[in-house]
């Protein structure tokens, strides 16, 4: 089993920025593979990004890249999420995921998630 709990969620304006935190504990052994999704009011879950621990070999969704960098901390298990230049439509709870699969992506069974934080992007 492995717990992931997220932080550094909150309100902030367009145009500022955030990093998310992803703590895993337990059999972090069974994650090869962490990674971020988002979920907004009304819409689908939708993949934010991900990493595999061995060599932070990291995929990010299109509609981020270049405002969103997904890295890790294996000495904390801690995977981040930075995000910049955030808009509204960035608005969403975020997820922290982990699966045994090693292709960092969208696919694959992600079998841990944590409770999600709220990120609040104002116009």
């Amino acid at each position: 089993q492995v717990q992931l709990v997220e932080s550094g969620g909150g309100l902030v304006e367009a145009g500022g920025s955030l990093r998310l935190s992803c703590a895993a504990s337990g059999r972090t052994s069974s994650s090869n593979t962490m990674a971020w999704f988002r979920q907004a009011p009304g819409k689908e879950r939708e993949f934010v990004a991900a990493i595999r621990w061995s060599d932070s070999r990291a995929n990010t969704a299109d509609s981020m890249k270049g405002r969103f960098t997904i890295s890790r901390d294996n000495a904390k298990t801690t995977v981040y999420l930075q995000m910049n230049s955030l808009k509204p439509e960035d608005t969403a709870v975020y997820y922290c995921a982990a699966k045994r699969g090693l292709v960092p992506g969208p696919g694959g069974v992600y079998e841990y998630w944590g409770q999600g934080t709220q990120v609040t992007v104002s116009s």
